[in-house]
């Protein structure tokens, strides 16, 4: 049974770094639900798990290329939650070139540019997912798609749709693609619910959600086809990002069907 001292745990705990991540084009998954969608992905290549744990989820161990036992502490060493459920995969990343994912000609899109906030962006990958979305591409230096709280924040959606790294500079890529291309802003000119009134929103769309700190780029700004906000018919003063992602999608979801 594996130790912390492991060497295979040793190098598996470096995974929880971006720059390991990166080298390697490997990441963990950390827990059954997120295990569970890794393995139907076909992207776990080995399974952490308790002698406990191994025993409560057999079908995933069935499922599993290499298992490797682990004591509690060794576990405890490769997750990152407070109270462990007892299973680590490490996987294969999945993220896939953009000119690969435009090509299936997708109907709707979630850009997350610059977005630091890991607990955000997955939870925006699971929005997008819920939403029907082909593909989510992070743009610019925005968090790595593999961070731990990312993954769990996606709660499975990180395996669904198509998730994309790119630089700033993909607005023309998009609007080439078919794609009409609207970014959200507090003030732009068009509000989600006039846009989805009059019919704008069946066509195919690419979003673009800028972090909450500091919103999109100018550059992004101008280039899109519209600048949209999410209108606030109370006292609030804005949403949180994750929240006028669900707003944006769903109505994109609603009008393309």
């Amino acid at each position: 049974m594996y130790t912390p001292r492991t060497p295979r745990i040793v190098a598996a705990r470096r995974l929880q770094r971006r720059k390991d991540r990166d080298q390697s084009g490997r990441f963990l998954a950390e827990g059954p639900q997120a295990v569970r969608e890794a393995l139907a992905a076909g992207v776990v290549l080995e399974l952490f798990g308790t002698g406990s744990a191994l025993d409560r989820y057999p079908e995933l161990v069935a499922q599993a290329p290499e298992v490797s036992p682990v004591t509690d502490d060794a576990l405890n060493a490769l997750a990152e939650t407070v109270h462990p459920q007892g299973l680590v995969a490490v996987c294969e990343q999945v993220d896939v070139p953009i000119g690969k994912a435009l090509v299936k000609q997708p109907r709707l899109v979630a850009v997350v540019a610059e977005i630091r906030d890991p607990g955000n962006a997955g939870t925006v990958l699971r929005t997008a997912d819920a939403a029907g979305a082909d593909a989510v591409i992070f743009a610019g230096d925005a968090v790595d798609p593999y961070n731990g709280k990312c993954v769990r924040a996606s709660a499975g959606s990180l395996f669904h749709v198509d998730v994309v790294r790119s630089p700033l500079t993909i607005i023309d890529l998009l609007q080439d693609s078919g794609l009409q291309v609207l970014a959200t802003s507090g003030a732009g000119e068009d509000d989600v619910d006039s846009l989805l009134d009059g019919g704008l929103l069946d066509r195919p769309t690419a979003w673009l959600f800028g972090s909450e700190a500091h919103g999109l780029p100018e550059a992004m700004l101008a280039a899109a086809d519209r600048r949209v906000r999410v209108p606030i018919y109370g006292a609030a003063e804005s949403l949180n990002l994750a929240a006028a992602a669900a707003v944006c999608l769903y109505a994109s979801a609603r009008a393309q069907r």
